[in-house]
């Protein structure tokens, strides 16, 4: 494979911005690549000093980053590993209203997600997440009583979506289904006793690890030095000694203000901050062995738990014709692990609630991978099926500010209150928030999207710059081709990562800017195809130079 020297495409122009007929807004520069890693460093190694420093590069520090640099501020971001590496990366894969959280009370969260998926849906990030529908099965182990009850939690989640100004066209109507209808939607449930379904919309991302990695180059692009393989060793008030995991030496960072946004992690650099980790574990199995097919844009479906009246298992089919099934919640004892493992009783758990609902059964065989992300719920008496997910803002004795709790839908509101801390708390000179109307680098509104030069999957994860993607793979055939045969990642995505998406190695492609490594086959598979295009393009863009 021969790796020529990319265009830019739309990788440094303003995508964020109209300018309606004003002066054109300057260009910007949204790409992350070990070149501009590299200088950054130099310039704050030098003494440079910044207005706010962040730890950490998941979806609630990436939020930061663009919160203070849309806001005026100088900003550094920084991470010990790379891009989503920690949580962000193992969730759902949804961008939801909060309908669980409704039925527990907590109607202020269920409001906060509304509204924040809505911002999402409609201008944040609309190539990123869509609308997706989900079906309730009514089997012979949902009482009509339970029905009615989840009926009318579907119907006050919709009056949640209008309270938030969520268009109608963005989300549907829920409704009934007829068994036939369910059928039609979910071939795979089992048809003995199958009386009809309940049908709902929510929003699904395409991957999170994406949204992450466009918030952290919409960051760049106002400005933000984002630094991946940067290790926090020292924090206070006043900035932290950071260890170059690529080179081991050691810098200092100046700052005037510090937000941890270390999510699970986040009591190992401040102490006093105390969190209860709860482990959700997803399955990856192939639609066949579901007897769903491959369907793209195919319905999701919830299967209730048995015991357990107000929560449901997810089954979350993707357009590469993958499903993730989820989703356990239990509570982490002791040390916090970067790569959480996922335990065979989580695997049995969530095999036993599929084997409620399909016709088929899924053996043990079928999961092709697994995933858990651990969540930093606040701690309290309870089980952690149970515990608020509403976030917290806290600042240390010597003005740390600390941001923990909360959930991928809500990273946004919980970025903009640890700015409004952090400038608080320093006194610096900032702006108002914008990030709430800012749309994100490949954002455009659907109409516009759909126009565009380039396959309907690149839209969805790269938005405006797809047609930059497809350039590359005309340019040079060779990267045309799939990495791995019969899953779509080709290898113009992995060079568009290594140049723009500042991916450094091949953890960082295949774990994170693509999700091949969800499959370990798969993995295996592409491991060549990563190393020769870091290979190709290490003079041009090479970590530490």
């Amino acid at each position: 494979m021969t790796v020529r020297n990319a265009p830019r495409g739309t990788a440094s122009t303003d995508s964020t911005a109209s300018t309606g007929g004003a002066e054109p807004a300057p260009a910007r520069d949204f790409s992350l690549n070990a070149r501009r890693r590299a200088r950054l460093l130099a310039r704050l190694d030098a003494g440079e000093r910044v207005d706010l420093l962040v730890v950490a590069a998941g979806a609630t520090a990436a939020g930061v980053a663009l919160d203070a640099a849309g806001r005026g501020l100088s900003v550094a971001a920084i991470d010990a590993h790379d891009l989503a590496f920690g949580t962000s990366r193992w969730s759902s894969k949804l961008v939801h209203g909060g309908l669980r959280y409704l039925a527990s009370g907590q109607v202020g969260i269920a409001r906060e997600c509304a509204v924040e998926r809505g911002e999402l849906l409609e201008r944040i990030a609309p190539h990123l997440v869509h609308a997706q529908p989900f079906v309730i099965p009514l089997t012979p182990l949902t009482t009509r009583a339970q029905a009615a009850v989840a009926w009318a939690g579907l119907r006050s989640g919709d009056e949640v979506r209008v309270a938030a100004r969520t268009s109608r066209a963005a989300l549907p109507a829920p409704r009934r289904l007829s068994a036939v209808e369910t059928q039609q939607l979910v071939p795979g449930l089992r048809r003995y006793g199958l009386r009809g379904g309940l049908l709902s919309w929510d929003g699904q991302l395409t991957d999170d690890a994406r949204l992450v990695t466009a918030v952290a180059r919409t960051a760049a692009g106002y400005g933000a030095r984002v630094l991946t393989r940067a290790r926090a060793v020292e924090l206070t008030g006043s900035g932290a000694v950071v260890r170059d995991e690529t080179t081991g030496e050691r810098l200092r960072i100046r700052a005037r203000a510090v937000v941890n946004a270390t999510g699970v992690w986040a009591g190992q650099l401040v102490p006093g901050v105390r969190l209860r980790p709860s482990r959700g574990t997803h399955l990856v199995l192939r639609a066949e062995a579901l007897g769903m097919g491959r369907q793209p844009g195919g319905a999701g479906v919830h299967i209730p738990i048995p015991g357990a009246p107000a929560r449901f298992a997810l089954v979350l089919p993707q357009d590469d014709g993958r499903v993730y099934v989820g989703l356990t919640d239990e509570p982490v004892d002791g040390d916090v692990p970067d790569e959480p493992a996922v335990p065979e009783t989580d695997v049995g758990f969530l095999l036993d609630v599929l084997d409620s609902a399909l016709d088929v059964p899924v053996r043990r065989a079928d999961v092709v991978g697994a995933f858990a992300g651990l969540r930093p719920l606040l701690e309290s008496d309870g089980r952690s099926a149970d515990l608020s997910r509403r976030h917290a803002v806290r600042t240390s004795p010597d003005g740390v500010v600390t941001v923990v709790g909360g959930k991928l839908t809500t990273y946004r509101r919980m970025a903009e209150d640890a700015v409004d801390a952090a400038v608080a708390g320093a006194g610096l000179a900032a702006g108002p928030c914008r990030t709430a109307r800012l749309p994100l680098v490949g954002a455009a509104p659907p109409a516009e999207l759909a126009r565009l030069d380039a396959p309907r999957r690149l839209v969805q994860r790269y938005g405006t710059e797809a047609p930059a993607v497809q350039a590359l793979a005309a340019a040079e055939p060779a990267l045309a081709a799939p990495v791995v045969p019969g899953y779509p990642v080709t290898g113009a995505e992995l060079a568009w990562a290594v140049r723009h998406e500042g991916a450094l190695d091949e953890a960082d492609l295949l774990d994170r800017r693509t999700r091949l490594g969800l499959v370990a086959a798969e993995r295996a598979a592409a491991v060549a195809a990563a190393r020769e295009v870091l290979s190709a393009l290490n003079g041009a863009v090479s970590p530490g130079r």
